[in-house]
This record gives C-alpha cells, structure tokens and sequence, in this order.
C-alpha cells in the first residue's frame, strides 16, 4: 500500500487517508496528490490554517491549488472568533458524513490524535475565564499556569508548550477537574485504528531546516508582511489566531522593535524549533502510522 519513494502506490480508495507531518515537510502536496488520483476531497487538520488572515504565512494551499480539489476547514474563522479542537472535531464530523473517504492533513497533533483516538466532553471555557488566562499567561508565563495544575495533568502535559498549559489551566478553573481527569473519559473517536490509511511523514531534521528556511524567505516575497500589517490593529499577541509561528517576530518589525533581517532570523527559528515539537510528537504518538520517509 501507499507511498513508496515520494510515490502514491494502490492506496485502498474506499477509505479515509490521514496525513501528518512536520511544518514545510510536503503534506499538503502530498494530499492534493492523493486527492487529484483518487478524487477525494481535502479536510484541514492544521490548528494555524483554519484563520481566515494567514494563508500566506500559515502555508494554506493557494488559490490553484483549492482549484485542483475540493478543499474544507482552510481560513474558514475570522481573527477574534472562538475554535478549539472541540470545535474542529464537530465540522470533521459533519464532512464525514457527506465525504466519507477524504484525505485529512495537517501537522496539529491534538487534532490527528482526537480524531483518531477521542475527545472527552469538556465544557467551554467562559470568556471570562479565557482572559483571565491570556492576562496571566502573558504576565506572569506559562510556568506558573503548569505549577497550578493538578498533579496527574501536570505529568502528562509538554512544559515548553504554553497554548497547552493554558488550556490545561482553563479546564481546571471552568469545571474542577484536571484535563487529565476528563480525558480519561474520551469517547470514541470518528475515524478509530484500522479503518483509515495512516500516513506519517518522517522529516530529517537539516532537509527540513532548509526548506523551512526557504519556504520563509518566499512567504516574505510572496506578500507574508502584507498579512501581517492587515492584523496589526487588531493584533493580539495571547489570541488564538495570533499564534501563527513567525507572526510575533514580524509583527515585531511593524512596530519598530526590530530590524527586518532579525526578524526574518527569529521567524526561521521559531518555525525550526515547531517543527522539532512536531517531530518529537509524531514519534511519540504515531509510531504506528505508516512512514513516508524524506531525507
């Protein structure tokens, strides 16, 4: 089955096909490729692409490309609305009934691993409570969010993940109980082991600090510092939208605290060190999808 040296080989086409993979690691072409073969559509699993104002600077598929191919959950929510996987995992399920062999691809762990494993039933999050946390994220750092949590959550979470801390801390302070607690009693999930092809990209780390590297200096040429300045009244740095990796560091030259080139420099590592969490997760976590290896 499936891809063999970068090519797409008999791929079961009466099932879905799940895709993940680091940032800038080829998944997207890999999706449009399956789904021009097999005439499939192409779902969002990518928690920076679904923002309406980032499509250069998130690497959402180009106008061409959503030609080639039906595509859902790209840029669907405005900056300043409220999503959560929750909220994801509900438009999956309503595409699903009417496309139920889609190619679904992104690099949004929490996403691959709710639809693939479950998602517990944990109330919203009142705004409240929501700026509460933005407030004291930003004042006072995610390490003291994570010392507040409950024991059993705290063992559990990424330390160096603070949109995860949050909302960790959030659920804790919306219902009383520990994230870890909730998920312990995740339903089933949509698309459980053994109905979909699972395929995982297995980026080398120095080829894909390149293309990373690369595909940055395109998104400048390519209008990415347009986006940024569109969202500059309304910019927000704790906000959900706000956390599209290179966003701060540009948004950092609009407001004159640094230099372009230093900018462009923290953007490329900040989107190294994503893909590293990345890779780590997809390791971790879904060891037992298929590897498509890159150099």
């Amino acid at each position: 089955m499936a891809v063999q040296e970068g090519q797409i080989v008999d791929i079961p086409a009466d099932r879905p096909v799940l895709i993940a993979g680091p940032t800038a690691s080829g998944k997207s072409a890999l999706a449009l490729a399956i789904a021009e073969a097999q005439e499939r559509v192409i779902v969002n699993a990518d928690a920076l692409q679904v923002w309406s104002c980032w499509r250069i600077l998130s690497a959402r598929p180009t106008a061409a490309e959503e030609a080639r191919a039906p595509h859902f959950l790209f840029g669907h929510r405005a900056p300043g609305q409220d999503y959560s996987v929750g909220h994801w995992l509900r438009e999956v399920a309503e595409l699903l009934a009417l496309h139920p062999r889609p190619v679904i691809v992104g690099g949004t762990g929490l996403y691959l691993t709710a639809l693939t494993e479950g998602l517990s039933d944990i109330p919203p999050t009142p705004a409240a409570i929501r700026a509460e946390a933005d407030g004291r994220l930003s004042g006072e750092g995610a390490a003291r969010l994570l010392a507040e949590l409950d024991a059993p959550t705290r063992a559990r979470i990424d330390p160096l993940n603070p949109v995860r801390i949050q909302r960790a801390w959030e659920v804790l302070r919306t219902t009383g109980r520990g994230l870890a607690a909730w998920q312990a009693e995740t339903g089933p999930p949509l698309i459980p082991e053994g109905s979909a092809t699972r395929l995982r990209i297995d980026a080398g780390r120095d080829w894909l600090a390149e293309r990373i590297d690369r595909r940055l200096d395109a998104m400048i040429a390519g209008g990415a510092l347009d986006e940024v300045r569109a969202v500059l009244p309304l910019w927000s740095p704790a906000a959900l939208w706000a956390r599209a990796i290179g966003a701060p560091e540009l948004v950092a030259y609009m407001q004159g605290v640094m230099p372009l080139e230093d900018a462009i420099s923290s953007a490329k590592a900040a989107s190294r060190q994503y893909a590293k969490r990345q890779r780590t997760w997809l390791r971790r976590r879904m060891a037992g999808w298929q590897a498509v290896p890159r150099p």
